[in-house]
């Protein structure tokens, strides 16, 4: 690798990693107003959505630059592949952060749904799987990353429990509509979130031992019951 190439992915790593603490911190901010029911957090998010787009786009053709510039090979051509694909997931997980503070500042000014959630299982579900997603890309661990992928499952699931509990409140009550949808929104959001994360993780695999294991869920699986036997 030349000098001149090295020096570029350097400078690509620190881009994807600025953008990435930038998206967490919006999807904790998001969240956080969601939760404790804080507009003035919502207003954050929204307002730093538009960086986080400038920044994509930055990425994005920085990446091209180099591709251009070195006809990178091998493992750093697969890098630079999986940081343009991590990148354009990281801009839509900004997206859904303020979808989620849009459905955060409109139920700040309602009364909370009298019913019981496990949205805080989910919320702190989700977190950790955009956290160890971006914590597998830094670090280029694919067993991190096989468990992001593994993780899904559950919070898809959760999702689903969340959306027959608010069906059943809607019938029951009416007047709670809009709310309800309001709420299933933001669970709807979290689920997209934990597949973004999932994308990236996916990527990491990719990026590290060149093998795509996007759709082939028995790789976790396998990788989770080797895990078993080692412990």
């Amino acid at each position: 690798m030349s000098k001149h190439l090295q020096r570029d992915l350097e400078h690509l790593k620190k881009l994807i990693l600025t953008l990435g603490s930038m998206v967490e911190e919006a999807s904790n901010q998001a969240i956080a107003a969601l939760v404790d029911r804080r507009p003035e957090l919502a207003e954050q998010v929204m307002a730093g959505d538009d960086e986080i787009d400038r920044r994509e786009v930055e990425l994005e053709e920085e990446c091209l630059k180099i591709l251009a510039l070195h006809q990178p090979v091998a493992a750093d051509l697969r890098y630079i592949v999986a940081v343009m694909k991590v990148n354009n997931d990281l801009e839509r997980m900004g997206d859904l952060a303020v979808n989620i503070a849009e459905r955060a500042m409109f139920l700040s000014t309602h009364e909370p749904l009298e019913l019981v959630l496990d949205f805080t299982n989910m919320v702190d579900k989700t977190r950790g799987m955009v956290r160890q997603a971006l914590d597998a890309l830094v670090h280029k661990n694919t067993d991190l990353a096989r468990l992001v992928c593994r993780k899904d499952d559950e919070v898809d699931e959760l999702n689903r429990r969340m959306f027959d509990v608010l069906q059943e409140l809607i019938v029951q009550d009416p007047a709670t509509i809009e709310r309800a949808i309001h709420t299933l929104s933001v669970a709807r959001h979290l689920e997209r979130i934990a597949d973004l994360a999932t994308n990236i993780a996916e990527d990491v695999v990719f990026m590290v031992e060149g093998e795509v294991i996007r759709h082939r869920t028995e790789d976790y699986r396998n990788s989770e019951a080797a895990a078993s036997t080692k412990a």
